[in-house]
């Protein structure tokens, strides 16, 4: 299978690599909770908390660059906040005017914007910490330590084993097809467009119906294997004293950037 396309755990052995999967998600969401509600402005606070997310990918062994590269596909999602610019009440900064509809761009406006790139930047960033330092089976396993209702975490888990089970069954069809068409001339494949498109068709009706006689097989496999509700995994998920001891860090620092971000003298 092509496990590379969706997985993204870089193996380690780091301080981050070793901590209980429990105190990784409860981390993260607590990063992403105090950035929400930071308020709009607190560029120190903001700053604050690229520090922790250098740190953090330093101690995974990571690298920066590596979070950089994959954290710009959140941007183009903030982009939909770019309305806030013109609806937020504030100091205008430039208006635009398109025959009767007058377009006026605020500071208050123009803050609210950039805190919310800022915010989803982050958040995502950090999110790819915890899914480069934890494999799938150790988060959904602490996502039921957490208390998360098991049929939400067994859904969620189905639906990422039986991805991979999809993208092998689209590269059969593919090879297949690449099999069957003859090509006329180099760099051109055989057939007219409308062929091509009855083969692509056959081929989204042969990919759903082998998915689901394979995505059966697949469940029946586990209950021979002895499944009963949850995947198993060798991590023994038990707290220990450093475990317990970067959470009380995390949310000591994550207080101390919300203290900041809430002092006038460093907010916008």
């Amino acid at each position: 299978m092509y496990a590379h396309t969706l997985d993204r755990y870089q193996a380690g052995v780091s301080l981050v690599h070793r901590l209980d999967p429990r105190v990784k998600v409860l981390v993260t969401l607590l990063f992403i909770v105090s950035n929400v509600a930071l308020p709009d402005g607190a560029w120190l606070a903001f700053l604050l908390a690229w520090w922790i997310l250098i740190a953090s990918s330093m101690l995974a062994g990571l690298g920066y660059g590596y979070l950089l590269r994959r954290s710009f596909v959140a941007l183009p999602f903030a982009l939909a906040a770019i309305t806030a610019i013109f609806t937020i009440p504030g100091q205008p900064l430039f208006a635009w005017t398109l025959g009767s509809w007058q377009l006026s761009a605020t500071d208050a406006g123009l803050i609210r914007f950039l805190s919310i790139v800022v915010r989803s930047w982050l958040s995502v960033q950090m999110a790819i910490v915890l899914t480069a330092t934890t494999q799938f089976p150790d988060l959904m396993h602490a996502l039921r330590h957490l208390r998360v209702p098991k049929l939400l975490v067994a859904i969620v888990s189905f639906m990422y084993r039986y991805l991979f089970v999809l993208i092998d069954e689209t590269a059969r069809l593919l090879r297949a097809r690449e099999a069957r068409s003859a090509r006329l001339t180099p760099g051109a494949g055989g057939g007219s467009i409308r062929w091509r498109a009855q083969i692509a068709g056959n081929m989204a009706g042969q990919l759903f119906l082998r998915s689901y006689e394979r995505s059966d097989r697949v469940y029946n496999a586990m209950l021979a294997r002895g499944y009963a509700g949850q995947v198993l995994t060798i991590n023994p998920h038990v707290m220990r004293r450093h475990d317990w001891a970067v959470l009380l860090l995390a949310v000591v620092i994550l207080l101390v950037v919300q203290l900041i971000g809430r002092v006038p003298l460093f907010t916008v």
